[in-house]
């Protein structure tokens, strides 16, 4: 994007969700029950996503995760563009994580203001072909900056493995936000790792997002380079997917 939309104090405001497909687990035993929402279609899914994206509305740089590219499954709504058109992003680009065909292809998508500079597609090193970066230029306040749309791994293995890919990128750039479903805590090994080895830091205090309806584990994450400073860091605490949202007010340091 030329140049990201500010608010009135100057800030960037990031928010990062995985979406689920639309499926609106809200409860523990939706993840069984609503567990055939994942390969047929479903009646809630379009209310589910016409919700989402007044949920995510107001935004400068919306990562997405869980989103289907146009599939059986969401009877061929690409949902990363639908949600572009609800929630008043004119600017919105996707990576193909998983494709399955006809039956499903989840997506790492972002939803901006003005057009990218530049984005780029990544394969993370996986055991399993389905895991991936979204990186995408743009500017924010005359500077450039990097934003990276991850989803990793299930696996601490793999996922090591991923971080060593996602740090040569952020060591790549001056100005970096990373962010997405990273699958582990803030405290966990791999990501005490990549915030040790790369210029990333991340908020004072971490917020769980999953599962939703009683968040307890900080699996998504926005993690920004020591060029940039974080203002504030929310949830919103409505289960429309397992993950609650997160959203950012980031701004330049000096």
């Amino acid at each position: 994007m030329a140049k990201a939309a500010e608010s009135g104090n100057n800030a960037l405001k990031l928010l990062t969700y995985n979406i689920q497909v639309g499926i609106g687990s809200s409860r523990f035993h939706h993840m069984l029950s609503h567990g055939w929402r994942y390969v047929m279609p479903h009646g809630q899914s379009l209310s589910n996503l016409q919700r989402i994206a007044e949920i995510i509305s107001g935004q400068d740089v919306v990562g997405l995760n869980e989103a289907d590219a146009g599939s059986f499954r969401t009877r061929y709504l690409n949902q990363a563009g639908f949600l572009a058109q609800k929630a008043g992003y004119p600017y919105w680009e996707q990576m193909i994580t998983r494709d399955l065909g006809h039956v499903a292809q989840h997506t790492n998508s972002v939803l901006c203001r003005s057009a990218p500079a530049r984005v780029e597609r990544h394969r993370l090193p996986s055991l399993m072909d389905g895991r991936g970066v979204l990186e995408v230029h743009c500017e924010y306040a005359g500077r450039p900056l990097m934003v990276l749309i991850a989803h990793l791994g299930l696996g601490r293995a793999g996922r090591m493995a991923q971080m060593r890919y996602l740090a040569e990128l952020v060591r790549s750039a001056p100005n970096v936000v990373l962010m997405g479903d990273l699958n582990c805590s803030v405290r966990s090994p791999e990501v005490c790792w990549l915030l040790k080895n790369t210029p990333l830091h991340a908020p004072p205090r971490a917020l769980p997002t999953f599962p939703s309806w009683r968040p307890v584990l900080d699996l998504d994450h926005i993690l920004i380079s020591d060029t940039l400073a974080f203002q504030n860091l929310a949830t919103v605490p409505e289960p429309l997917s397992d993950h609650l949202t997160l959203q950012a007010a980031v701004r330049w340091r000096d």
